[in-house]
């Protein structure tokens, strides 16, 4: 029978489920984003609005964990190789926007004396990161992540994320140093230097151990042992970091930069996309519930001129860095624009630096509010300053020899030659497998092969579905391969689709996938071997060219009328002569 606290436990987890399944989409139709939907969610259901959730300590530490998956994900996405070809701007823009605008933002916080240095550093660097999320739906949406401008504003985003390692290791140390200036104890340097140990041990860790550990796993063939790993993986992660006095979302963002090279990176996320979309809405939504309206509402006037404040100063130091970096016309508008937020890294450092102490939980909230407001005028900003959505027109059109990219899901017989031809003519080949051993033997030849089920369309997409130029299905998987290309065709309407047939009934079967071309495995090597039989039969090329042409003619009519029909339509014209064979024959073959 249940218990007077199971019941509260269920009211509870029902209203936080119920809240994010309303607000989301009403904030996304809005083209307001999830955060603040999640925000929103928070503050109406919480102390400030309705009373219906309560700020309970053992929800936080949940909700906490879905901050260290969101900073997985973010890692896993900065490979080596991504930030070595976007250096200049990343380490060059995004460098100079993080340390003049934080150190201006945490100058004027010490000089009001609303902060000591410590905490008054910590702040404006938090303000001066824009939203990572935001700010890339935005230029997905209006279509202009490729172009230039859209290209620096990434670069810049890029570099915040990193700057998250040095912003969240310092909340403890800050949080030591106001205890320590309080107690008159100095700082302890065994516990900085047992820190830097504990990164060091996963480097090692992350290094050695890692893709080992994926690989075994793997091979046991569970989708839910794999993403029981990866969990795993991130929780305990987290936990050596803590134990070493950092902040756990700190462990999770060095996890996923170790992992950011492995081929299996692509299966990870996507089994973790769940749990941490469903995890940080639960910790924004606890940031909402946080937020003291009453406080907001003493102190209007300050929420809104620091929030036109911060606005207008990052947006002057974005557009004079934009110039200096070479942007023209109306790109430094644009992304002084698309940048001139606050962001969600804020609503972390903020809500992290209240629970140890670093900031007044009332400056907090006017902090986090700050924040909302900032992200909530930028869709109007943008629309005012950057234009209207470009025209297919007007968007930059590749030059006809620009190296393509296909992603190829299946490395198997197929898919190597597949592979192998395509990479041959200058095109890049993203392959997906589901068999550890063929990845490991493939990536020693030098492809770019990643672990993880073809058939899921969340692991599609985070391997490059929504940019790919085609997408090849080389698998024997018939019913999955359909119902993914039809979701694939749903959320890339574009995208060119080739699915391999294993026989005539996967190719009958595969006819309504909404799939461009479906081509079966045995054809083209079977009218091969005829081909060449007749050739030694001493028929001409001319001939077995139209033979062949003919057969192929004839069967794509059978195929058409099986599919309409049944299987056995048209089965009397198997066997028929074909007019260039009667053509062709002896005149002693007649006589017979």
């Amino acid at each position: 029978m249940a218990t007077a606290t199971d019941s509260t436990f269920l009211v509870q987890a029902a209203t936080y489920l119920g809240a994010t399944a309303i607000a989301v989409p009403v904030f996304k139709r809005l083209k307001l984003g999830t955060i603040l939907g999640f925000l929103a969610a928070g503050v109406a259901l919480g102390p400030s609005g309705l009373a219906l959730l309560q700020a309970e300590e053992g929800m936080f530490h949940v909700a906490e964990f879905g901050v260290v998956l969101f900073l997985f994900v973010v890692g896993l996405e900065l490979s080596f190789a991504r930030l070595w070809s976007l250096r200049r701007t990343i380490f060059g823009l995004g460098l100079l926007q993080m340390l003049l605008t934080g150190s201006v933002l945490g100058g004027a916080f010490l000089m009001m004396g609303l902060l000591t240095p410590g905490p008054a550093m910590l702040a404006g660097f938090a303000l001066a990161c824009s939203s990572t999320a935001f700010a890339l739906s935005l230029l997905e949406e209006r279509g202009e992540l490729n172009t230039p401008y859209g290209t620096k504003a990434f670069s810049v985003l890029l570099f915040q994320d990193l700057a998250v390692i040095p912003l969240l290791a310092a909340v403890p140390f800050v949080a030591l140093a106001q205890q320590g200036a309080a107690e008159g104890m100095e700082m302890d340097w065994e516990a900085i230097l047992f820190a830097a140990g504990a990164i060091a041990l996963l480097i090692l860790m992350g290094r050695f151990l890692l893709n080992p550990f994926f690989r075994l796993v793997a091979v046991s063939g569970s989708r839910e042992a794999f993403t029981a790993a990866a969990l795993f993986v991130v929780a305990g992660v987290a936990l050596l970091v803590s134990e070493a006095g950092l902040s756990m979302a700190l462990g999770g963002f060095l996890a996923g930069v170790l992992l950011a090279e492995s081929k299996f990176r692509h299966q990870i996320e996507s089994d973790i996309e769940p749990f941490r979309e469903l995890l940080l809405g639960l910790f924004f939504i606890g940031v909402g519930m946080q937020l003291d309206l009453g406080v907001v509402w003493s102190y209007w006037w300050i929420v809104l001129g620091a929030t036109a404040g911060l606005i207008l100063f990052k947006m002057t130091v974005l557009f004079l860095l934009a110039r200096l970096f070479g942007a023209r016309d109306r790109e430094p508008w644009r992304i002084a624009a698309v940048l001139c937020q606050g962001g969600e890294f804020g609503f972390v450092v903020f809500s992290l630096g209240a629970g140890r102490g670093v900031f007044d939980p009332e400056l907090a909230t006017l902090l986090s509010a700050i924040v909302t407001l900032s992200m909530m005028v930028t869709p109007l900003i943008v629309s005012a300053l950057a234009g209207g959505r470009r025209s297919s027109a007007e968007r930059p059109h590749p030059p006809r020899d620009e190296r393509r990219d296909v992603l190829l899901v299946g490395f198997g017989r197929v898919g190597q030659i597949i592979a192998q031809v395509l990479i041959g003519s200058g095109v890049k080949v993203t392959a997906i497998d589901s068999d550890p051993d063929r990845i490991a033997t493939a990536r020693s030849f030098g492809h770019e092969v990643y672990y993880g089920d073809g058939t899921d369309l969340h692991l599609l997409m985070h391997a490059g579905a929504l940019s790919a130029d085609a997408i090849v299905f080389a698998i024997r998987d018939t019913p999955g391969m359909k119902r993914t290309i039809r979701a694939v065709r749903e959320r890339c309407p574009k995208v060119r689709i080739v699915a391999r047939a294993y026989d005539r009934m996967a190719a009958l079967e595969l006819m309504d996938s909404e799939a461009d071309l479906v081509i079966r495995d045995t054809l083209e090597s079977a009218l091969l071997t005829a081909g060449e039989t007749l050739r030694f039969l001493g028929r001409s090329d001319g001939t077995v060219t139209d033979v062949l042409a003919e057969f192929r003619e004839r069967d794509q009519d059978r195929l058409l009328a099986q599919k309409a029909e049944g299987i056995y339509a048209q089965k009397e014209r198997i066997g028929s002569p074909f007019a260039a064979a009667r053509r062709d024959r002896k005149p002693e073959d007649v006589a017979e």
